[in-house]
């Protein structure tokens, strides 16, 4: 078991930081921020500099502790948050398999991080090391919603970003006069 529990935080610890620092910094062959910002301002999550700086501090940071063993189910809930996002931005709508570019391999992630965070990082981690390691079923419970309250977080965010505010005061946008319309339906006269 102790091989295991390390060949699992490295691996997925390892590869969550990769795929964190392509969205930062274009490492790995990735795109860096400005690119990975234009994307996800595609998907909607917008502004996208912001959601991608996060989207990236998150996969590397949580991937980091994962691979290190230190405060795994900070790390299990970070890598949930990040997952549960991809999943309902890009991979829900294309059903299960990642053959089909679906959520498959996000779900299987997820699984890793909480199983991980219930049975702990092992004892070749630092938590190990420090005489902290936190582990159990109320640690991958509590794992699991942290990402679920996180992900939601992002989707309130993104809610709020999509309808345009207004100042306190100020009246509402009119449209074009020549577009406008009296209680009737009927086009309003047009000053000459």
């Amino acid at each position: 078991m102790r091989i295991g529990r390390l060949l699992l935080r490295l691996v997925v610890g390892g590869f969550f930081f990769g795929h964190g620092t392509q969205k930062l910094l274009g490492w790995f062959g990735g795109n860096g921020l400005q690119g990975t910002a234009e994307g996800f301002e595609s998907l909607g999550l917008r502004p996208g500099k912001v959601h991608a700086s996060a989207a990236g501090v998150t996969e590397a940071g949580g991937g980091t502790l994962l691979l290190l063993g230190l405060e795994t189910p900070l790390a299990a809930a970070m890598l949930t948050a990040t997952m549960l996002t991809a999943i309902r931005t890009v991979h829900g709508k294309n059903g299960p398999w990642a053959s089909n570019g679906g959520y498959e391999y996000n779900v299987v992630l997820i699984a890793v991080a909480i199983a991980l965070a219930e049975i702990g990082p092992g004892p070749l981690s630092l938590d190990a090391l420090r005489g902290r390691e936190r582990a159990g079923t109320g640690w991958a419970l509590a794992a699991l919603g942290a990402g679920a309250i996180g992900a939601v977080g992002v989707q309130q965010a993104v809610a709020r970003q999509a309808v345009p505010s207004q100042a306190p005061g100020q009246d509402s946008p009119q449209a074009p006069e020549s577009e406008r319309a009296a209680p009737d339906g009927q086009p309003l006269p047009q000053a000459a």
